[in-house]
């Protein structure tokens, strides 16, 4: 009965608090006053764009006759090398010629021309070049538009509040962190899937990405101050190794968020960042890591925009959602997709706002490239997917929403729908939110299989928590497993569930339900620190005895710890050896020493690491002091 009333309390309370205006603001609009400026004429008259230049094998971003590169654009030629890229000439209608270098991919296979100033807003952009071998050379001409990008300096950040103190751990050996608290409710039955990776933000309680043991024991904990939110913790392949990725930067409480993608080692090093380009910055919702060093990432772009022809505000503006393929070892872009060239205005389940607030018409949240190079979106406001043309950018089908390629069978209709993926069998899976507002009476996550010859979308399976139901307002993922069970990750109600192929709940789990997540994963994952292990020593209370703490942040083959005291900081022996049953371990010493340093031991007893040697406090400055939240 309590958990049953602390999930309406979480649904209720934060489905228009935290869930809806962070990540899923698509269903609330944050007004403003009416503007008597009209906007730039925004929503294209056809959505018969491509890449391809006609007759060659080269794609080019902007793509064009397009109206919705951002002045800070670069010109992407994609599909052969630099050295046959030549004579390019970019000219503004209005900015006139702009000079700058072309700069080769790694790959290999294409360049970017990166002007020296950026192009004024609505102006047309005209570029000529010569491609092809220096004796076989062709002209080719194309031309875009540039947006008026829709400021975004002043937008608040979602207010970061101070958790309750019985949501989260406090540690001797890390002084001010506050890290969620992660509940098991079922125990594990999968233990072969490794360990739950997942964030806490936007919200309450500090940010930052989070890994723990299937039994709700914390492993790492990645604290993040001045307002910076950590999401989409996974793992991921770079460079032929498994790494963690994650994006950390401002959520915006328009829905979208504007930082930087990180990749970190198993030694949790930052071994390669991600920002954006063509003066866009990483958004939150989805990083993924192709093969050659390719990242695909989500770039959101508020744009003025005359919304008139929607019966919407002539000065008003939308959030034109981008995808760009960018090279990983130079930053470069290589590709850059805009819903607004290809989905219309017409297929958004969102009210056209009557203020001048950007309308999330499309709100894209996940990119899944397949190996043939086509690419799998979904986009939350028009309760579809969307399977799209390698390189062109066209689309191939779309999966749900109003104008759905398939006839939608019982059971397969999405709503908010979150984290599109195209399994190797050809099935689709998303976890439908089906909240924000309520569509259905829970959240699920669904196997649909396609007939494409039929054009007919079949239910294959799908999993929801029935005990009490969840109904997630925003956020959320499905991960199918390894061994082929599948994850669902609650997002906008902390939850985190595992099931078998026949829907058996494996795990259950959750953060405090005044928290939200993006994503939960689950990944068999071996970290061992730069840093050495942290301890803390004092004396207790009477002053006869020393009490010691000692973690590893982020260790995951720690065993036990041999603890090493002396009177001289050179003169050390060992004292004792404890089990390591908790992120920090703590032993009480029968006597009082000077010095303290603790060695991390593995399962047969080797070290691991070893602590700097720290000298005892006295028992009250070893108490915690309090941490803020953010």
């Amino acid at each position: 009965m309590r958990l049953t009333a602390l999930i309406i309390f979480g649904v209720a309370a934060l489905a228009w608090g935290v869930l809806a205006i962070v990540l899923g603001s698509a269903s609330l609009t944050l007004l403003s006053g009416a503007s008597s400026r009209v906007s730039p004429s925004c929503l294209p008259s056809t959505l018969q764009h491509t890449a391809a230049l006609a007759g060659t094998d080269v794609y080019v971003s902007p793509a064009p006759e397009t109206d919705t590169a951002n002045p800070g654009t670069q010109i992407s030629f994609q599909g052969l090398p630099l050295g046959e890229i030549r004579q390019v000439s970019v000219v503004g209608g209005h900015s006139g010629r702009h000079s700058g270098r072309l700069h080769g991919y790694s790959q290999g296979d294409g360049a970017s021309f990166a002007p020296d100033s950026p192009f004024d807003a609505g102006e047309q952009v005209t570029v000529n070049a010569v491609i092809g071998a220096a004796n076989a050379g062709e002209h080719v001409a194309f031309r875009f538009r540039i947006d008026t990008p829709y400021p975004t300096a002043t937008s608040p950040e979602f207010p970061n509040l101070a958790a309750a103190p019985a949501d989260y751990q406090s540690f001797y050996t890390l002084a001010g962190t506050q890290a969620p608290v992660l509940t098991v409710t079922v125990p594990d039955h999968d233990p072969g899937a490794g360990y739950i990776l997942t964030t806490n933000g936007p919200g309450a309680g500090q940010y930052g990405p989070l890994i723990y043991t299937p039994a709700g024991r914390l492993v790492w904990f990645d604290r993040l101050s001045g307002g910076q939110a950590a999401e989409n913790l996974s793992e991921q392949t770079y460079e032929g190794q498994a790494h963690l990725t994650w994006w950390k930067g401002r959520v915006l409480s328009l829905g979208f968020g504007q930082g930087e993608d990180i990749v970190m080692n198993s030694r949790y090093q930052t071994v390669a960042r991600v920002t954006g380009g063509n003066g866009l910055k990483a958004d939150l919702h989805d990083f993924q890591i192709a093969p050659h060093g390719i990242a695909y990432i989500t770039a959101y772009n508020p744009i003025r925009c005359d919304l008139s022809p929607v019966k919407g505000a002539p000065g008003g503006a939308i959030v034109d959602t981008a995808i760009q393929q960018i090279d990983m070892k130079t930053g470069l872009v290589r590709w850059e997709w805009h819903s607004l060239d290809h989905i219309g205005a017409s297929e958004s389940e969102v009210e056209v706002p009557t203020g001048t607030a950007p309308w999330d018409y499309f709100h894209l949240n996940s990119i899944d490239p397949q190996q043939d190079g086509n690419i799998l979106i979904t986009a939350r406001s028009t309760w579809a997917g969307y399977q799209l043309a390698r390189a062109t950018g066209k689309v191939l089908w779309r999966l749900g929403g109003n104008k759905s390629s398939f006839k939608m069978g019982p059971g397969t209709t999405m709503a908010w729908q979150h984290d599109g993926r195209l399994l190797s069998n050809g099935e689709v899976t998303f976890f439908d939110d089906g909240s924000n507002p309520p569509i259905h009476r829970q959240s699920r996550a669904v196997r649909i299989k396609l007939d494409f010859k039929a054009r007919r979308a079949r239910l294959a399976s799908a999993y929801t928590h029935s005990n009490p139901p969840l109904l997630a307002a925003s956020q959320g993922n499905m991960q199918t497993l390894a061994d082929g069970n599948t994850l669902v990750g609650y997002g906008g109600v902390p939850a985190i569930s595992e099931y078998d192929k026949a829907g058996s709940l494996l795990l259950d789990a959750h953060e405090p339900f005044d928290m939200t997540f993006y994503r939960a994963f689950r990944f068999p994952w071996s970290g061992r620190p730069l840093s050495p292990p942290a301890v803390l020593a004092s004396l207790n209370n009477t002053g006869e005895e020393t009490i010691v703490h000692a973690s590893w942040n982020g260790a995951t083959d720690v065993s036990s710890w041999r603890v090493l005291a002396g009177r001289q900081p050179g003169a050390l022996s060992v004292q004792t050896t404890i089990p390591a049953f908790d992120f920090e371990s703590s032993v009480t010493l029968p006597s009082k020493q000077a010095y303290i340093a603790v060695a991390a031991l593995d399962s047969s007893g080797h070290p691991l690491g070893t602590s700097q040697t720290v000298r005892v406090i006295s028992y009250a400055a070893s108490l915690p002091r309090s941490g803020k939240s953010g």
